[in-house]
């Protein structure tokens, strides 16, 4: 009778064994992709294996500053085209330009989607009619516009220059072409994360399950899917986990975070795009451009370089772009906040003004609009009825300008 018995103990002892198993790989299953708290489906899978949840999933418990940073150059860096964000005008007589005097560009509205229709001027022959589908820049200075074929992703010629209030050809491309790729370095730094589908990801060819446009909240505090989870599966829990906290950061990870997209052009890569995340040392990443390493500096890009090359900067252990900066807040034409940031440095009873600004009402009053200009950039230039006109950006090299008091 007791040898009878051997199997079916042996069978609960097999099914005890599966059990733990199971639980087993259960509780060590790839957090980055599902939470061990709470399965969510992630918006994308970084390529070291952590997952994005997607900025919305923060407004439960953030919905505040979410509201506030939707309303930021960042965040509206890059989206899928649509009435309210493409800045240009569609109405007769003001959606068009000439290129060349040979080629009209007409952009045109209809109920299946936004186009960019291109025709001889001297037949009127249509050369093409291709589909807006991405907006590329907030049109702050102004915005591209990009074009899917499949899975491969194109900027069209088309552009919008914001202080002309006017359409035009799109930087680069002042000879008529139908449109140029967009390789992942230009994705790097208008999304927070783009899955490339290419050999080496360094091709035009993208996941479109796994993009991520707008700089979001993910960009500056890391892939969240598993923070998501543990605060969905614990909402009484006051101490946050899994995320990365910027006050935990060093100057130089807090810069590096800013510098992956504002510290110039034409760096060495070492490795793919969107390798780098926010609390990575960047020069394990990406080597500064040679070119411009002892010349001036341009005001398109490079804001980390001027900045660093500042009095300001180099007299402070502390000072970083959050300085003066709040990620999470729409602070562009705010005089008086950015006034409020250099008197916070300079106390009033330090401050004079050595310069004749009888003329103007800036004293005082807007410091950066005489310490950090409006200045012509060198390497943003668009062409407007045939004569190149050079886009003005806001210099961060912090210094007594003299030639530009009166800002325009």
């Amino acid at each position: 009778m007791q040898r009878r018995g051997y199997p079916l103990k042996l069978l609960i002892i097999l099914s005890a064994l599966i059990l733990l198993l199971g639980l087993f790989l259960f509780t060590c299953k790839d957090c980055g992709i599902a939470s061990d708290y709470y399965l969510i489906t992630p918006a994308a899978a970084h390529n070291n294996g952590k997952a994005f949840a997607g900025g919305k999933s923060c407004i439960p418990c953030h919905n505040s500053i979410y509201d506030t940073h939707s309303n930021t150059a960042h965040y509206k860096t890059s989206a899928v085209a649509n009435a309210s964000n493409i800045k240009g005008s569609f109405e007769p007589g003001k959606n068009s330009f000439i290129l060349n005097n040979r080629t009209q560009f007409t952009l045109t509205a209809t109920d299946s989607g936004f186009y960019q229709r291109a025709n001889f001027l001297h037949n009127q022959l249509e050369l093409f009619n291709i589909p807006i589908d991405l907006v590329f820049g907030s049109g702050t200075k102004g915005q591209s516009y990009l074009n899917w074929e499949g899975d491969k992703l194109f900027q069209l010629q088309t552009s919008y220059f914001t202080p002309a209030d006017c359409w035009t050809t799109s930087p680069g491309l002042e000879n008529l072409r139908t449109r140029r790729p967009i390789m992942p370095r230009c994705f790097e730094c208008h999304s927070t994360f783009a899955k490339n589908l290419g050999p080496n990801r360094q091709t035009n060819q993208y996941s479109k399950k796994e993009i991520i446009l707008g700089i979001d909240c993910e960009r500056c505090h890391g892939p969240a899917a598993k923070h998501v989870g543990y605060q969905q599966k614990n909402p009484t829990a006051k101490t946050a986990k899994y995320i990365l906290k910027y006050s935990e950061l060093s100057r130089q990870q807090r810069l590096d975070a800013c510098a992956l997209c504002h510290s110039g052009a034409g760096r060495k890569a070492l490795s793919p795009p969107f390798s780098f995340l926010a609390g990575d040392d960047l020069s394990k990443f990406y080597l500064p451009n040679e070119e411009e390493i002892g010349k001036t500096l341009d005001v398109h890009g490079n804001q980390y370089g001027l900045l660093a090359s500042s009095s300001c900067f180099k007299n402070s252990n502390q000072m970083d772009c959050t300085t003066c900066h709040n990620p999470h807040k729409n602070q562009r034409g705010n005089a008086k906040n950015f006034n409020t940031k250099c008197i916070a440095c300079h106390a009033q009873s330090q401050l004079s003004c050595e310069q004749d600004i009888k003329s103007t009402p800036l004293s005082m009053q807007n410091c950066i609009a005489c310490h950090m200009p409006l200045i012509p950039s060198k390497s943003m230039v668009i062409q407007l009825d045939s004569v190149k006109t050079a886009v003005k950006v806001r210099t961060h090299l912090i210094d007594v300008y003299v030639n530009q008091l009166n800002e325009k």
